[in-house]
């Protein structure tokens, strides 16, 4: 492997000018910058970043550790970390716990379980000697225990601590549900049925307690009776849509996409159709949103800007700046076909 000092040689400079021109230090003419840059280039130089680090009490790294990658959420978080960590001249390293892949939601109440694998994670980010962490989950919830004993500055994001020095970056659940369900009143829909997630989970918690503001703010009284917790599956959708159907309702609001796509498949197999025979609307805008018929009108989730702000929020920590305990990223309302003005 070539070394510093060897490129500095062909160069014809100091070695001190190329580190300089490595590390983004404009003290030298744009000539010699690119002469240095092709020459590293060519030559196909790599800064070691571990040494570098050593020296500078810091190796411009950011660790990345998320529960699963396989979780919809997950990528878009991730890009919008590593956007704004290379715009900021950081490296990012991640780590895929694998949670759900290994065991589903076994995990979810099982401490050894989960422990098991993160603690190796936080482990080896200490070892690397990143500058902060940034946790991404898989679902809201919260997290009582992040360790704690590496003191390495953390964030983290689509979860809600329970730690007073790890802020969180979470979607505003309550108000993107509350405004969907207002979207429906303001189409002429009074009776509106729930397909929920499991009764216990935040994201349902909250979404519930937005639809009930927006029944609330229109004056129409809280049926407890038009909610099904039927999970997050389209299976299980498509399993609770007859009796939820059976209500004397005029829409439904799905608290995810999977969830309106069991409805629509229940519709359609009983010679129905969203937004003709009755209003859909859904939560996440996942891609197969666009393309179900009709193409379902949902809430977006800006997972894209849930890792920025992340990031972001870890950059103002490791600086010293004080931050918030948490911030809400708003959702978008995506208007399409699936709901029926009355």
């Amino acid at each position: 492997m070539i070394t510093l000092k060897e490129i500095a040689k062909e160069c014809g400079v100091s070695t001190a000018t190329v580190s300089n021109i490595l590390n983004g230090k404009n003290k030298v003419s744009e000539e010699t910058r690119e002469k240095v840059m092709a020459v590293v280039k060519e030559r196909g130089y790599k800064l070691n970043y571990v040494a570098q680090g050593l020296r500078k009490q810091k190796t411009q790294t950011i660790g990345v550790i998320a529960e699963d990658i396989v979780q919809f959420t997950t990528p878009e978080i991730i890009e919008g970390i590593m956007e704004v960590c290379e715009e900021r001249g950081y490296r990012t390293i991640v780590q895929n716990l694998r949670l759900y892949s290994r065991w589903q939601d076994l995990w979810f109440d099982n401490e050894k379980m989960y422990y098991s694998v993160m603690d190796p994670a936080v482990q080896e980010m200490a070892s690397i000697r990143v500058d902060g962490i940034v946790y991404v989950a898989g679902h809201a919830r919260n997290i009582h225990r992040f360790p704690s004993e590496y003191q390495i500055p953390s964030v983290l994001a689509y979860a809600y601590s329970q730690e007073k020095d790890v802020p969180s970056v979470v979607i505003d659940d309550e108000e993107g549900a509350r405004l969907i369900v207002e979207h429906l009143i303001k189409k002429g829909h009074t009776k509106i049925g729930v397909m929920a997630g499991e009764q216990e989970n935040i994201h349902t918690k909250l979404r519930i307690l937005g639809y009930q503001k927006a029944l609330f703010d229109a004056g129409i009284l809280y049926n407890p009776e038009l909610v099904c917790y039927a999970g997050w599956g389209k299976e299980l959708s498509y399993g609770a849509a007859e009796e939820l159907l059976s209500k004397d309702i005029t829409a439904i609001f799905c608290m995810s996409d999977r969830n309106a796509g069991g409805v629509y498949k229940y519709l359609f197999e009983n010679g129905k159709q969203a937004g003709r025979d009755i209003s859909i609307v859904g939560f996440d805008d996942e891609m197969i949103s666009d393309f179900m018929t009709p193409r379902l009108t949902t809430m977006r989730i800006d997972r894209l800007q849930i890792g920025k702000r992340a990031v972001e929020l870890l950059f103002d920590k490791m600086e010293g700046k004080e931050v918030p305990d948490e911030i809400k990223v708003p959702c978008r309302l995506i208007d399409r076909e699936s709901v029926l003005e009355l």
